[in-house]
């Protein structure tokens, strides 16, 4: 990310406001673990503010539920991250950009909407995955040299370290290039995702992480913006993305039992993002919403044009009377109301998380 100009929006000013809301961490007990957050825009909390690019959410009517102004979140309100913070009596965890911020004894977001597990995938317009465990690495310094060695291994070994990440190492080519999938099977492309996802894991693990929690891939194929998509057959599923994300899921899986065996003390979950989304989409009245398939906010068929809030593509767009009985917010991202869920779900239940609950995580 060294091309990445950084600079600060005239947001800033709220954003710190914002971001240093106290869910009453007041107190924490010095054994409180910290929450390091990587992955993209389901994960993103503002860091795509601080530098040029497109892929941001810092405008109307983004945030506009719970925060009531926008944020940099790709919701009308909060983040899975934010919800969990909250369980974990943490303070939200803010943007690692954000201007002016040194405390990370509670924990930092890294996450940047648009990246990708892979160098490659949008390189010089977000902060990859690669690139954001070189700024943990950062963080790592400097917990060092405030806290001392040991005092921050002891801390960075509690922390828990929540990842949302891959689903644009996909939507990308197809978005840019699909020839670039040509040259690999489906089973080598994804081993190629995996395999970065689970170098950055373990090189985590190498500078003393211990506690993973790594969300599986949603069901992209039938996100508004997919469903657009498909111009052939208006409302169907993009199904060209559904071979990946199936073996996505399973590879996924498949790595983290591996890691488990191979590095002691490597405790992780791995929540079903993609079942409980599906169910939502396809049953919207079982689980208290009214619309499963379009987006609250966007144009074009299912809401699946790209341009909530007029920033992108074209000016015009259409916004819904009630966001709460929306399943998903603009044409990719959720509702604070379908997160809040999703959250409560892997933090203490059993259902969808495996082979640990985020709670527990937390806890041990």
């Amino acid at each position: 990310m060294a091309n990445i100009q950084v600079f600060v929006f005239a947001l800033c000013t709220s954003l710190l406001i914002v971001t240093t809301q106290s869910h009453g961490h007041s107190g924490l007990p010095k054994t409180h673990a910290p929450l390091f957050v990587f992955g993209d825009s389901v994960f993103e909390v503002g860091n795509n503010n601080y530098f040029n690019t497109s892929w941001q959410a810092n405008y109307s009517p983004y945030g506009e539920t719970f925060f009531k102004h926008p944020t940099g979140r790709f919701s009308d309100g909060r983040q899975v991250p934010d919800f969990i913070a909250e369980y974990a009596k943490l303070p939200l965890i803010p943007p690692y950009l954000q201007p002016d911020n040194h405390e990370f004894s509670y924990g930092i977001n890294f996450a940047s909407a648009g990246a990708g597990a892979m160098v490659e995938t949008r390189r010089g317009a977000v902060i990859g995955l690669p690139s954001q465990l070189s700024n943990f690495k950062i963080v790592r310094k400097s917990l060092r040299k405030k806290l001392g060695n040991e005092e921050a291994k002891s801390l960075l070994s509690r922390a828990v370290y929540f990842f949302s990440i891959g689903s644009n190492d996909y939507i990308f080519p197809f978005d840019t290039d699909p020839s670039v999938l040509g040259s690999y099977s489906h089973q080598e492309y994804v081993d190629l995702v995996i395999g970065n996802i689970t170098s950055v894991v373990e090189g985590i693990y190498k500078k003393g992480g211990r506690n993973f929690a790594l969300l599986n891939l949603w069901p992209i194929a039938c996100l508004p913006y997919a469903r657009a998509l498909k111009t052939e057959k208006e409302g169907a599923c993009f199904d060209e993305f559904t071979p990946y994300v199936k073996l996505h899921n399973k590879a996924l899986a498949k790595a983290l039992q591996k890691l488990e065996k191979k590095l002691k003390g490597f405790r992780y979950s791995i929540s079903d993002f993609n079942e409980f989304l599906t169910q939502r989409m396809n049953h919207p009245s079982k689980y208290g919403f009214v619309e499963g398939e379009a987006a609250c906010c966007g144009s074009g068929v299912y809401g699946g044009i790209y341009n909530c809030g007029g920033k992108r593509i074209a000016k015009e767009y259409n916004l819904c009377k009630n966001v709460s009985e929306y399943v998903f917010f603009d044409s990719a991202h959720p509702t604070d109301r379908v997160y809040e869920q999703f959250a409560k779900q892997i933090w203490s239940g059993n259902s969808i998380t495996t082979p640990y609950n985020l709670k527990a995580l937390f806890e041990t």
